[in-house]
């Protein structure tokens, strides 16, 4: 046997705990505050305790969970200056991003998108608000890779997972986004025309006015975190 291939398979084991655990959760299967011993976790993911603690690391450098000391991993909460803050910081990341695609993005990017977006119009039209968050976050993700940076991708795709986590919770509160989804196919079309302003601004402000919906929503139902 390779020599290199242990080390392999334990990154392999590592990966898919975490991809596991992040992806529960993201859509809410363990909520926040749920807490676990590792040996819990790994007999609930069929692993041995080794991949899992990795994960766990990873999962804390995530901001998803909080390793507590003879007591396991505890599920975070965001809280609402969580949400405000990642969203004030998302709001000038995506701009940056959606003014960089107008020079960067190709035709054949701008489809995948906006393919995307019809997937999007089609799950609202059925009301099926979970299927919208999946295409809503690979609107983002696709957005982000449009501008050709590499770095600037890699920051935005950090914010959006906790993005996912709370528009999850949020939809179940309010039935219907957040944000303007129209605002989507003026963000496509401006980076289409070669307008960076326009482009820029309207990604800007759709998170900015998005964050003050969220806001409001929970606000009204009383939560201070999700």
């Amino acid at each position: 046997m390779h020599p290199a291939m242990p080390t392999k398979a334990r990154s392999t084991r590592v990966d898919n705990a975490y991809e596991r655990l992040k992806t529960e959760i993201l859509n809410g299967q363990l909520p926040p505050g749920f807490q676990a011993p590792e040996p819990d976790i790994a007999t609930r993911l069929g692993m041995s305790r080794t991949p899992v603690r990795e994960a766990l690391i990873r999962l804390e450098a995530d901001g998803l969970v909080d390793l507590v000391p003879r007591r396991g991993a505890k599920v975070l909460p965001i809280s609402l200056q969580d949400i405000c803050e990642i969203y004030q910081i998302l709001s000038a990341l995506e701009a940056l991003a959606a003014g960089t695609a107008c020079r960067k993005a190709g035709d054949e990017t701008l489809a995948e998108i906006e393919e995307v977006l019809n997937e999007a119009d089609d799950a609202l039209e059925r009301q099926d608000i979970e299927a919208w968050a999946v295409h809503d976050d690979r609107f983002h993700r696709l957005m982000a890779k449009a501008s050709g940076n590499l770095r600037l991708e890699a920051e935005i795709e950090g914010f959006l997972d906790q993005v996912y986590r709370a528009n999850t919770v949020l939809l179940r509160l309010n039935k219907a986004p957040a944000s303007n989804a129209a605002d989507h196919r003026k963000i496509v079309q401006a980076i289409r025309d070669g307008d960076t302003d326009g482009a820029t601004e309207t990604a800007r402000l759709h998170r900015l006015n998005g964050m003050l919906r969220m806001k409001d929503v929970l606000q009204d139902c009383g939560l201070s975190h999700v």
